[in-house]
């Protein structure tokens, strides 16, 4: 998954109400949207009418109750036997109700590699014929891990570090997850905070990257809009000079919206190593986006959860608003087909399925804890399998859904330039920042449709960070696991927030860009790979696959299907075994546009992605030194065995192997804490029916 997200505001200013962590709608029963022009086209009313639609509904809580209703049961999953209100987790928390949960992972899962990954690598690796290796990974890879971690989190009620009582020796995998995570969520803000500067840049009549009479231009700088034979979008044939000889020109034309995201926005050094100034404007972008996330998640899943009503829904009607502006446009019809035209040979092509597993495997966020995290807030009878499903399928549709936003309004601009479409495809930071907002340019009112683009980029990039920092947070206070910081659960947030906005603090510098493009090739990339696949190794092999089927039908009252159990014990661990193997035969050393980096920041790179890996590997030295057994073999096994309190957090829950052997005190409550040493233990009978401890202490 390519990580990068951010969102916007409203042109003008934003309506009475607006804080600091998003847009707060009036309570008027109408209001329109204000933009600098007189004359309106007849696609804003529309766009007016939709958002005045959603707002209605959001405000009145009809699309809370709709979703439920039509898409989730009330009832949070549980079994139809059980009452309700004893499958709380007093202590530690619960969604409010199943459809923040989905939400809320829906968000993390749908990012800024759904808008500037996915359609670059289908028009690359053969349009349409990349579909199909594509929904094969999701079948085969995809889904089934995807179901693997909500389960894992959601049996034992735990973040990335507590599920690994399940065989505490491979307790560095979640290690790892919180190396992977606190390295995403330092840049991702960033991306995040560029996207706030280019939505507030949006508030003028005429976007600043639009002409090239600014102070930072070049003599190079070629505007379409500068020249005199452009008109309404056409172009005359055979004009000497035109813009389509200087656009194939390549060396002496650059855009006006490149040099103002390279000149003006990073003021870009000419060396990863020359920091430079620090970009004032960026840093307070940085402060503001992260200022947004600790509000929002001030309160944990309970403020979090209901945020994402907003922040996972509203990105669908920006995208919507975009698409039919976008297919009503002379030339959107040539680059939708330059996206979706199959080019079946390139299937044979290992090239294409390595692609496809890749995406599947980022895009979804899988060996970044954060799934582990979000499931762990679910009640116990939580039907994640039927989440896994709609989650996965909702993600990889709306890779496809932002293809056709972002080619019809490629292939109006390529129209409108007389160039092909290839010429003004790009993916990453040069399609979010350069290529889409130069092409904005070309409509009519283009600061509106800047607005919402940009708008759209943020609350996708804060759903992510909204995890990134819940995994962080929970994996610290679940490692703690006393009163006192249950208690004080914000303020770690707080500590949390803070560090990641002074660890950021480089990245705003005019070298900035270097090192997070830096972080997003190494830190995330084959070492989320392995982490997932030691995963499933361990759950599968070390644990048990029946142990965790048993688990499962305990949890869920049925076992996981036939196909799932197959491609968690064969299918999945060996696409993921292709993956890093392509991985590495296709590896080539990082460049940014014609920047080559030295080999000591490849090396820098490398560290970072082995600082979470060899996490993995030093903590099962230390578990395993840290054991007792009187042979190395018996140490081995109590290593790898689940502890004596892996199991549900609930009382209630323990039953069959896991239900105690002796009835509770009356002192004690329903939830059970994580096992410390000077805590009380009442013996519990083990897998193997050997009698053994677990903690009773509330």
């Amino acid at each position: 998954m390519r990580p990068l997200r951010p969102k916007g505001a409203w042109l003008g200013g934003p309506p009475s109400g607006a804080g600091a962590s998003g847009p707060a709608f009036p309570n008027r029963p109408s209001w329109k949207l204000r933009h600098p022009f007189p004359e309106s086209l007849p696609l804003v009313p529309l766009a007016e009418s939709v958002l005045q639609v959603w707002h209605g509904a959001y405000n009145s809580g009809l699309l809370p109750q709709l979703m439920a209703t039509f898409l989730l049961s009330p009832q949070n999953g549980a079994v139809p036997s059980e009452a309700t209100k004893k499958d709380q987790n007093l202590k530690r928390g619960n969604w409010g109700n199943q459809i923040e949960f989905v939400l809320t992972s829906v968000g993390y899962a749908v990012g800024l590699g759904n808008v500037w990954r996915f359609p670059y690598l289908c028009y690359r690796n053969g349009g349409g014929a990349f579909m199909f290796p594509y929904f094969i990974m999701l079948i085969f890879c995809g889904i089934p891990l995807f179901f693997m971690e909500l389960s894992f989190g959601q049996f034992a009620s735990q973040g990335c570090l507590g599920v690994w009582r399940i065989s505490p020796m491979f307790k560095g995998v979640g290690y790892g997850m919180m190396v992977v995570s606190t390295y995403i969520g330092i840049y991702y803000n960033v991306v995040i905070c560029i996207a706030f500067y280019y939505f507030f840049s949006s508030m003028t009549p005429v976007l600043p990257w639009t002409y090239c009479n600014n102070p930072w231009n070049t003599p190079d700088c070629m505007s379409v809009l500068d020249n005199p034979n452009i008109t309404n979008g056409s172009q005359p044939p055979a004009l000497p000079g035109n813009v389509s000889q200087a656009l194939n020109q390549t060396l002496k034309r650059t855009s006006p919206s490149e040099e103002y995201w390279r000149l003006y926005v990073l003021k870009l050094s000419d060396d990863i190593g020359n920091f430079g100034e620090v970009r004032l404007p960026l840093l307070g972008c940085l402060g503001v986006s992260w200022v947004v996330v600790f509000l929002c998640l001030i309160r944990g899943v309970k403020s979090s959860g209901k945020v994402v009503y907003f922040t996972a829904t509203f990105p669908y009607v920006v995208l919507t608003i975009l698409f039919i502006r976008g297919v009503t446009l002379e030339g959107a019809f040539t680059g939708i087909m330059y996206y979706l035209t199959p080019q079946w040979d390139k299937i044979l092509e290992a090239k294409v399925w390595g692609d496809a597993a890749s995406q599947i495997f980022y895009s979804l966020g899988c060996a970044w804890g954060g799934l582990v995290t979000m499931a762990s807030y679910n009640k116990f009878h939580n039907n994640c399998y039927r989440d896994s499903v709609i989650i996965s399928i909702t993600n990889c549709a709306t890779s496809v859904y932002a293809g056709f936003v972002i080619f019809s309004i490629l292939g109006f601009m390529a129209n409108h330039l007389g160039v092909d479409v290839s010429r003004v495809a790009d993916h990453g930071p040069g399609l979010a920042f350069v290529a889409y907002p130069e092409a904005l340019t070309l409509l009519p009112i283009a600061p509106l449709w800047s607005l919402l683009f940009f708008f759209m980029l943020i609350l996708l990039g804060l759903g992510t960070q909204f995890c990134l920092l819940e995994t962080l947070v929970t994996a610290i206070v679940d490692e703690v696991g006393n009163e006192w910081i249950l208690q004080k659960k914000t303020y770690v947030t707080l500590g949390v927030a803070v560090a990641g906005f002074l660890l950021g603090i480089p990245l705003t510098s005019q070298a900035g860009i270097y090192w997070l493009l830096l972080m997003d090739n190494y830190a995330a990339s084959f070492s989320l790979v392995i982490i997932s696949c030691i995963m499933c190794v361990s759950i599968m092999y070390i644990y048990g696959h029946q142990n965790y089927f048993q688990d499962i039908r305990m949890m869920l009252g049925f076992p996981p299907p036939l196909f799932f159990q197959i491609c968690w014990r064969f299918v999945s661990p060996a696409i993921i075994f292709f993956i890093l193997i392509f991985s590495v035969i296709q590896y080539q050393p990082i460049t940014y546009n014609q920047y080559q980096y030295p080999s000591w920041a490849v090396a820098i790179g490398f560290l970072m992605a082995l600082s979470s890996v060899i996490c993995i590997p030093l903590y099962a030295l230390f578990q395993f030194c840290r054991t007792d057994g009187d042979t190395l073999l018996q140490r081995l096994k109590n290593a790898t065995k689940p502890s004596r309190d892996w199991g549900p957090a609930l009382l209630e829950h323990r039953t069959g192997r896991y239900a105690p052997t002796i009835a509770p005190s009356p002192e004690d409550g329903l939830e059970v804490q994580p096992l410390h040493p000077d805590k009380a233990q009442i013996p519990m009978v083990g897998s193997n029916g050997s009698s053994r401890l677990q903690d009773s202490r509330i």
